[in-house]
C-alpha cells in the first residue's frame, strides 16, 4: 500500500479515535498547569499524626494498582479511597470536588509518582499543606524517553519520563518498603506491623520476578519484541529483556494522538521485525488497533496496563494483574 493511500487509510481511523472516548481519544481536559513535584512531601520529613483510640488512618492513593500494595502493607490498621475507579484510563482521569473532599479529609495522599498524576496538580495544590502528598516512586531510577522517542504529552509536563514503573515487579518492591516507612512515620504504634507486612510482600514479589524470569524463557530470544498501544512497557522490557519495536501512540501518554505518518512508519516496523502480536490495553480504542491489526496482520492482544480488573476479575491484584499480562505475552510471541 502506499503511503498516501495509507494516509488516507488511517485519516479514517483517527476522525473515528477522535469521536470516541477510546483511550487514544485526548479526554478531557487537564487541570491546569503546575509540576506535582513542588507539592511533594520527602519521606524523610513525615512527621506522626495524632489518632484517637481506635481511629485509623485515612489515605487517599491514585491508582488501584498503589492502593493494592497500600493496603496489602497496611492491612487493618488504615482506610483507604482509591481515586481512580478500575478499569479507568489514569492519564485522563478527572478529580470530583467529593475527591478534594477526600484529600483534605486524608492524613495523607500517595501517588504513583513519576510524573503520573500531573493531571492532579490544581486539585492538589488546594490541599491543605499539613496534609503530606507523597510519591511511592521515590527512590526508583527512572527511565527518561529522548526527544525522538516521544510525541509530547497534550499539556508538555514530564512527557520524557516513563512513569510506568508498576511494569518490574523490583520497583514495586520499593513502593512496599516506601509504604512500610511512610505508615510506620506517621502512625509508629503499627510502624512492626506495617514492616513485617511489607517483608512478606517483598517475598512475594520477588517470587513473582523469579516466576516471570521462567515464562520469558519460553520466548525464543527473537521473537521477545513487543509493539503496544503506548509506551507503557518500557521497564519491563528493560527488566526482562524484550525489545521495544514501537507504539501505536508513541507517548507515554494515552492523552496523545498518533499522525498519519507515525501509524504508517509503525506498520512499516511491525512487518520489517516480523513482530506477531500488537499488545493493547483493555481500555484501548477498538477501532484504531483492529484496523493496524488488520493492515499488518497480526494477533491483537488485549493486556491490563493502567488499572486492575474489577474485583473477582483475572487481574484484581498486582500479583494476578502481572500474571495475567506476563501469561497473554508469553502465549502470544512462543509461537
Amino acid at each position: 500500500m502506499s503511503f498516501r493511500k495509507w494516509r488516507t487509510h488511517f485519516s479514517t481511523a483517527l476522525i473515528i479515535c477522535a469521536a470516541t472516548l477510546g483511550s487514544c481519544s485526548q479526554g478531557l481536559p487537564h487541570e491546569g498547569s503546575g509540576s506535582i513535584d513542588t507539592l511533594l512531601t520527602p519521606l524523610s520529613d513525615l512527621a506522626p499524626v495524632e489518632l484517637q483510640e481506635n481511629e485509623k488512618l485515612r489515605l487517599v492513593v491514585t491508582t488501584d494498582i498503589v492502593a493494592d500494595v497500600v493496603k496489602i502493607v497496611g492491612g487493618e490498621a488504615i482506610e483507604v479511597v482509591t481515586l481512580i475507579p478500575a478499569g479507568a484510563d489514569p492519564h485522563t482521569f478527572q478529580a470530583s470536588p467529593g475527591d478534594l473532599r477526600a484529600m483534605t479529609e486524608a492524613h495523607a495522599i500517595i501517588l504513583n509518582g513519576a510524573g503520573l498524576e500531573e493531571f492532579l496538580y490544581q486539585t492538589l495544590s488546594q490541599v491543605p499543606k499539613e496534609v503530606p502528598v507523597i510519591s511511592l516512586s521515590e527512590g526508583i531510577e527512572l527511565r527518561q524517553f529522548s526527544a525522538d522517542q516521544v510525541t509530547q504529552a497534550q499539556d508538555g509536563e514530564h512527557a520524557g519520563t516513563d512513569p510506568h514503573v508498576w511494569f518490574d515487579p523490583l520497583n514495586v518492591m520499593v513502593w512496599t518498603d516506601n509504604s512500610a516507612h511512610v505508615l510506620g512515620a506517621l502512625d509508629a504504634a503499627h510502624r512492626d506491623d506495617y514492616s513485617e507486612n511489607a517483608r512478606r510482600y517483598d517475598e512475594a514479589l520477588a517470587g513473582l520476578h523469579d516466576w516471570i524470569v521462567q515464562k520469558v524463557a519460553e520466548i525464543p530470544e527473537g521473537n521477545r519484541k513487543l509493539v503496544t498501544d503506548h509506551l507503557a512497557f518500557g521497564y519491563f522490557a528493560q527488566r526482562y529483556g524484550f525489545e521495544m519495536v514501537g507504539a501505536v501512540i508513541p507517548a507515554y501518554s494515552t492523552a496523545a494522538e498518533p499522525s498519519a505518518r507515525e501509524l504508517a512508519d509503525l506498520n512499516d516496523k511491525i512487518k520489517s521485525e516480523g513482530v506477531p502480536a500488537l499488545f493493547v490495553s483493555i481500555t484501548a480504542n477498538p477501532q484504531l488497533t483492529a484496523l493496524i491489526a488488520q493492515d499488518t496482520d497480526v494477533e491483537l492482544v488485549s493486556l491490563y496496563i493502567g488499572s486492575l480488573s474489577k474485583p473477582g476479575g483475572p487481574a484484581d491484584t498486582y500479583l494476578r494483574f502481572m500474571q495475567y499480562d506476563v501469561n497473554a505475552i508469553v502465549q502470544a510471541l512462543a509461537k
